[in-house]
């Protein structure tokens, strides 16, 4: 597919270790040790079996419970996925190389799709990590005692603070490379573009809960039952409205601030800075609440998302800890063999609330489901069941 290799995504797939012109066709298969570097196949393996056994947990909790919502939440990810990323793979098919442009390119992984474009990795990551930073959410009970919208602001939230981890981390271990002079990417912080950092961390997630939770969840919670057909229709609306959140939530930023990449950057750190207030609030005062009050607490318990959060948190340390030396090594920025370095404080920050929200999943009481006659069925499994 070279006539589709653009100079910069030539440029950029040359810096991380292939060619463009030699990117595989729909699906590539490669040998995962003769991968750019050992990060790789870790993080390809820890990504994707994270997002099979998500989507086996869901199938579990529909067949055993009647609860479709982490299913919906997984498939509703993944439609997002495919509705947001290829027009900015292929900028110049769809039509929006004069806006989008070139904005990165991903390192080839073992698993690749569309022409070196789409590592499987990276549609494993969406709906892994939706289904971390939502069943968190879920089983503090903040969407049965604050509803759809606060529910979803903390859902974003929580998933920043995973997503993050991995973000900062990224380009310093050649898992991708970012266009550095692309008006869309400015400002950047450190070496991720802020509109990362806000949008695809925090924004992109809050828009999903909240669709899944609106068209979806609330019914659940509810006694409602869905058909086949029903969930089909629902997952699609929720993946094509999500990706219309995406362009609505960081309207103050690309609107007010389009005429100067200060003014956009103060604003996206500004609507993230809110979300992270109103977040922690919600947050603190559920896990006060439930407590004070144990007759309060939900009787839904997701011991996978529970154990495998410390799973991806342990790697994610692993990784850190391996890229330290170069990380400290580095000069204004850049590592001695040229890559771009992300904050370390943020991402010690980023730990450490996605430590204390995976902790306090199994800090808070549960009530047996016989004890709990007015929750909903969704949250009537016993603690510790799928």
């Amino acid at each position: 597919m070279s006539d589709h290799c653009s100079p910069t995504f030539s440029d950029l797939a040359t810096r991380l270790g292939f060619s463009c012109e030699e990117a595989g066709g729909l699906v590539e298969v490669r040998n995962p040790f003769a991968l750019e570097n050992w990060t790789l196949p870790v993080l390809e393996f820890t990504i994707v079996l994270g997002a099979v056994l998500a989507l086996v947990h869901a199938i579990l909790r529909l067949r055993r419970h009647g609860d479709p919502t982490n299913l919906v939440l997984w498939f509703g990810a993944t439609a997002f996925l495919f509705v947001i990323e290829p027009p900015i793979y292929f900028p110049a098919i769809f039509g929006t190389e004069e806006y989008l442009g070139t904005m990165f390119a991903h390192n080839v992984f073992t698993v690749d799709f569309l022409w070196g474009r789409l590592p499987l990795y990276i549609v494993a990551i969406y709906p892994l990590m939706a289904t971390l930073a939502f069943e968190i959410v879920r089983m503090l009970g903040v969407f049965r005692r604050y509803g759809v919208f606060l529910g979803a602001v903390c859902v974003g939230f929580v998933h920043h603070a995973f997503y993050e981890i991995f973000d900062q981390l990224g380009p310093q271990l050649r898992w991708w490379e970012w266009t550095l002079d692309n008006k869309v990417n400015l400002p950047f912080f450190d070496s991720v573009p802020l509109p990362s950092v806000v949008v695809f961390a925090a924004l992109w997630p809050m828009s999903l809960a909240l669709c899944v939770q609106f068209f979806v969840g609330r019914h659940v919670d509810a006694g409602r039952h869905f058909s086949g057909l029903q969930l089909v229709w629902r997952t699609v609306v929720i993946g094509l409205a999500a990706s219309v959140g995406v362009f609505v939530l960081p309207l103050p930023a690309t609107v007010f601030g389009m005429g100067s990449d200060t003014v956009r950057g103060f604003l996206y750190a500004a609507e993230l800075a809110v979300l992270a207030v109103v977040a922690v609030v919600v947050l603190v005062r559920q896990w006060s609440h439930l407590r004070q009050e144990p007759s309060d607490a939900p009787g839904y318990r997701n011991a996978f998302v529970q154990r495998y959060a410390l799973v991806y948190l342990g790697v994610m340390a692993l990784l850190w800890i391996s890229a330290l030396p170069d990380w400290f090594g580095a000069v204004d920025g850049t590592t001695g063999n040229g890559d771009p370095i992300g904050s370390l404080w943020y991402t010690i920050g980023c730990f450490a609330i996605a430590i204390v929200c995976v902790v306090a999943t199994f800090t808070v009481p549960r009530r047996s489901p016989e004890s709990n006659g007015d929750a909903a069925p969704a949250e009537s499994a016993p603690a510790g069941t799928v």
